[in-house]
């Protein structure tokens, strides 16, 4: 496995190859394409990511050598690639990596910046619920 900065650098060029947010949304929506299948009965409350305007569901699972395992699926195709990116970077880590990371290839690649008013608000609360996961077992 590469290196967490590595992970972060890949997708700054993977973004970076395309010129148009177009594109953009279309290889994030691959993204969500590519999730593994989400289990029907992991779609519970105490899963969804309070804040996204869609649904967002996220499991944790903790290895006992402190790595943490993500999956997740949502009911809308952009958000669901949203939450693939993360997954694609974060899930594999160290909590403790997670927990000091800042995030920054999200504006690096200018994701923030090219979603609506919600779903920016949605990106927040993914990263937000991916931290506390990871500060949990840190």
């Amino acid at each position: 496995m590469n290196s967490l900065e590595e992970a972060k650098a890949a997708v700054v060029g993977d973004f970076s190859l395309m010129d148009e947010w177009l594109d953009k949304y279309e290889y994030l929506i691959d993204l969500g394409k590519e999730l593994e299948p989400f289990p029907d009965e992991l779609k519970t409350d105490d899963r969804l990511i309070k804040g996204c305007q869609s649904r967002v569901w996220l499991d944790c699972r903790h290895q006992e050598d402190g790595r943490l395992f993500f999956k997740a699926d949502s009911d809308a195709i952009i958000t669901k690639g949203i939450i693939s990116l993360l997954i694609k970077v974060y899930s594999g880590r160290t909590a403790a990596e997670i927990a000091t990371d800042d995030f920054s290839f999200v504006d690096a690649i200018g994701l923030r910046q090219n979603l609506s008013p919600t779903r920016a608000g949605g990106l927040a609360s993914m990263i937000e619920t991916i931290k506390k996961e990871a500060e949990r077992y840190v």
